[in-house]
């Protein structure tokens, strides 16, 4: 039987005064504010984008989406207190977009719309499946043994880009790893905002350290000589306020940004593995904001249009030009359970100030100052997590049976393993089946896709008890109509 919850302060029809309001609505932004940030600055390196300036429009960006997609969907789509942003699934699959064969030679521009193409097709085909109500019914063949791969090897994929990064000044990198670790485990106890905040405070005091370092001339800037050639590069951990001062104060993000979208098969298909994780993730997250905001059980009806309208959040995402999706936020859940409030209206309050910030250009502008190695040292505990997350899943599974075993081992193992292959020796078709070797090879770079593959065709087709495969736990004895998620 699911915990009851702690008896709210603000129940989700509740409107607190406007004064408390914004400030819980502040709170809110903050507890997003991490992974908001941190998923532009993933992105800029595949993509290409070296400009500080479009790293700096793209983290505004994705603020005003997101801001603007929760909104939606608390007004229009499940209507619960429930916040809107990017999504890490979709990441694997936008390195696999990056790396195709055909965009090796273009600039990031390209890049960018390339994969602004795939999320728009995604988006059409998540619609159109969650109106309709099959994405519900999908679902009952997804259960933990598929989850767990699949969410686990989001953060396990992207291994090469944490302590490589993070290396790069292993001071201030392993600086910004101690403090998050001592924030969100050892003293989150002590104080509230450690509890709340334990990533963000952790990037600010590393950030001001090494401001204080670089400000003391130890870690120098970029030298030019009078040629305007470069003869010393920045140090990695060096921060520079140029790039603050260079940007407008008012640049408001707008459709197709960037350029017309360009739509490919590949690209959307590769993308397509990132919608299934970011789907069921979601549901999940549903069950859980209504237990803790008072609301009751998400129905069927209920969760399919929310997944619908988390469709036309990625079709507004994908026009925009994020280069990333959108997906309910667990943080903000966490943060309803710690803070008692559950009020629809502060979420909504939040919202309207992602958009607002979303369009100052200073805003995004001043984030692209993080030093590298203190960026490394975000992915490392955040991807980490991720993982961890995915793993989670397990505890409804009979972890002694070899059956399960067999599947989760063969998941994780092939879901690592073949797109090292795929990256070394790509499939190259003669025309007219070019575009057929441009699917199995974003397939095949997109780890997520193979080992949620691998692991749902093996759970369906291999026997099993419902109670072995975890599936009595994942759906309790309740009504269908109730239900088409796990509870948590």
């Amino acid at each position: 039987m699911p915990m009851k919850a702690t008896p709210l302060i603000y129940g989700i029809d509740d409107k607190p005064p406007w004064k408390e309001s914004i400030l819980l609505g502040f709170q809110h932004y903050l507890t997003m504010f991490g992974s908001t940030v941190a998923i532009p600055l993933i992105l800029a390196g595949p993509l290409g984008m070296t400009d500080p300036t479009d790293v700096g429009i793209l983290i505004g960006t994705m603020f005003f989406v997101s801001g603007i997609t929760t909104l939606l969907q608390t007004a229009f789509g499940t209507r619960l207190p429930i916040v809107q942003g990017g999504t890490f699934s979709f990441l694997a699959p936008a390195f696999a977009i990056c790396g195709m064969t055909a965009l090796a030679n273009e600039g990031w521009e390209v890049r960018m719309l390339h994969l602004q193409g795939a999320i728009i097709a995604g988006a059409v085909v998540e619609i159109a499946l969650g109106y309709s109500g099959l994405i519900s019914r999908m679902l009952r063949f997804v259960g933990p043994i598929t989850i767990a791969p699949t969410i686990a090897l989001v953060g396990l994929a992207l291994f090469k880009i944490g302590a490589p990064i993070a290396g790069t000044h292993w001071g201030i990198g392993g600086l910004t790893i101690l403090l998050m670790i001592l924030f969100s485990q050892i003293l989150r106890h002590k104080h509230r905002a450690l509890e709340l905040f334990p990533i963000m405070l952790g990037i600010l005091l590393a950030w001001g350290v090494a401001g204080a370092l670089t400000w003391a001339g130890v870690f120098g800037g970029e030298v030019v000589d009078a040629a305007g050639e470069v003869v010393q590069e920045a140090h990695p951990a060096h921060v520079s306020l140029v790039r603050v001062q260079n940007a407008r104060w008012v640049q408001v993000p707008y459709p197709m940004q960037w350029g017309v979208p360009i739509f490919g098969l590949a690209a959307f298909v590769g993308m397509l593995a990132g919608y299934l994780a970011s789907i069921v993730e979601s549901v999940g997250d549903y069950y859980a904001c209504a237990r803790l905001s008072g609301a009751p059980v998400p129905t069927r009806k209920l969760v399919s249009k929310g997944l619908g309208m988390e469709g036309i959040g990625c079709l507004v995402a994908g026009l925009m030009g994020t280069g990333n999706g959108t997906t309910s936020y667990s943080e903000n859940i966490g943060a309803i359970g710690l803070t008692r409030v559950g009020s629809r209206r502060v979420v909504q309050v939040g919202a309207v100030m992602m958009i607002v910030l979303g369009m100052v250009g200073k805003f995004g502008a001043v984030f692209t100052t993080i030093p590298q190695p203190i960026v490394g040292g975000m992915y490392c505990m955040m991807f980490g997590m991720i993982a961890a997350v995915g793993l989670s899943n397990l505890q409804f599974v009979n972890l002694n049976s070899s059956r399960n075993l067999f599947i989760l081992g063969f998941a994780f193992f092939m879901g690592l393993s073949v797109p090292e292959y795929f990256e070394a020796n790509p499939l190259v078709f003669a025309d007219p089946w070019g575009w057929f070797s441009d699917i199995l090879n974003t397939l095949g770079r997109t780890g997520m896709a193979v080992g949620a593959v691998c692991a749902m065709v093996l759970d369906n087709l291999i026997p099993g008890t419902d109670l072995e495969r975890g599936l009595t736990h994942w759906h309790p004895g309740v009504r269908d109509e109730d239900l088409s998620g796990p509870p948590l």
